[in-house]
């Protein structure tokens, strides 16, 4: 699929949750951590082996996530789907491509320090006969929590030893500037610095990517910016391609059903509300297979049009 321009932030848990508008949900979120066992998919584009684990999943307070849906409309579509009308519950997919000698991994979870029901990617390796010294390449769709802090082990160590970075050059300089911090809510403000610690593990051997760019042979960047400023997807070619979507799509219900709903977790939400318009019309012609981090694991499926808007089709 060729790039189409139309071109998120984040705390530690108690301050996240806190400033999420439901403490007691701190309290959920220890209750649910392990609940979901380890779990690990794979599927093929014909040129690549993907492998798709499980880093455990977030507990988002509604409040956070959809501040400004319309409550009634928001109430009905969640009971319709049967969903939790206080919080969303978000599997986090991290996706593995095996192509020639190179073993890629797209995002690197949580870590051990955002929320408790994350931070379980090195059991969904195991569980998947992964060792993370074979990782040779890191890409990252983005610099929020979930996808960046589990660069790094309690030891402050690189978890991928062995691997090269990429990450798009406007994420980057986006949460690096002096001022970051001045650009992100005061709630968000330790997602800055997190990004910060761990661009610092990483700044002698990262690589900066733009859009349209082949990252990897046979992987193209393309620009999905409203999440975070230099939001990056990853079209893996084959015979069957996948587009890696991060959060450029977030809820597999939600999202499909109203794309034009601002979320709370895009930092733009005029211009996230665009780029997933956008990006599900082309998913929805192209019929091109997507993983996305936050969809129900393992995450891939195609986008039909329904109802006038669109719908999830897990593969």
């Amino acid at each position: 699929m060729p790039a189409r321009r139309v071109s998120l932030p984040a705390l530690d848990r108690r301050r996240f949750l806190a400033a999420s508008g439901s403490t007691a949900l701190v309290a959920l979120a220890g209750g649910l951590a392990g609940t979901r066992a380890v779990r690990a998919q794979t599927l093929s584009t014909g040129a690549a082996e993907m492998i798709v684990v499980s880093d455990g999943h977030l507990v988002l307070p509604m409040g956070f996530a959809y501040p400004e849906a319309p409550a009634d409309d928001l109430a009905a579509l969640l009971a319709e789907n049967a969903m939790p009308a206080d919080a969303l519950l978000p599997d986090c997919n991290v996706t593995l491509a095996r192509i020639g000698d190179r073993l890629v991994i797209f995002d690197v979870g949580a870590g051990a320090n955002f929320m408790p029901t994350a931070g379980k990617l090195a059991d969904g390796l195991a569980a998947a006969g992964i060792d993370p010294a074979d990782v040779t390449d890191v890409v990252f769709t983005h610099a929020h929590p979930d996808h960046l802090w589990g660069l790094t082990d309690d030891f402050d160590e690189l978890v991928f030893a062995n691997a090269q970075y990429r990450i798009g050059r406007a994420e980057w300089d986006f949460w690096s500037a002096p001022d970051a911090l001045s650009k992100v809510p005061a709630d968000r403000q330790t997602f800055v610095i997190g990004a910060q610690n761990r661009f610092a593990a990483i700044e002698d051997r990262v690589i900066f990517i733009d859009d349209g760019q082949e990252v990897l042979p046979g992987i193209e960047a393309v620009a999905t910016p409203g999440h975070t400023p230099g939001h990056l997807s990853f079209m893996i070619q084959g015979a069957e391609p996948v587009l890696i979507v991060g959060d450029a799509i977030s809820n597999a219900v939600i999202s499909f059903a109203r794309p034009d709903w601002p979320s709370g977790s895009d930092q733009d939400a005029t211009l996230g509300a665009r780029t997933r318009l956008a990006l599900l019309d082309r998913l929805a012609g192209d019929r091109a297979r997507a993983i996305g981090f936050h969809f129900p694991h393992p995450g891939a499926g195609h986008v039909e049009r329904k109802d006038g808007g669109y719908r999830y089709v897990p593969v």
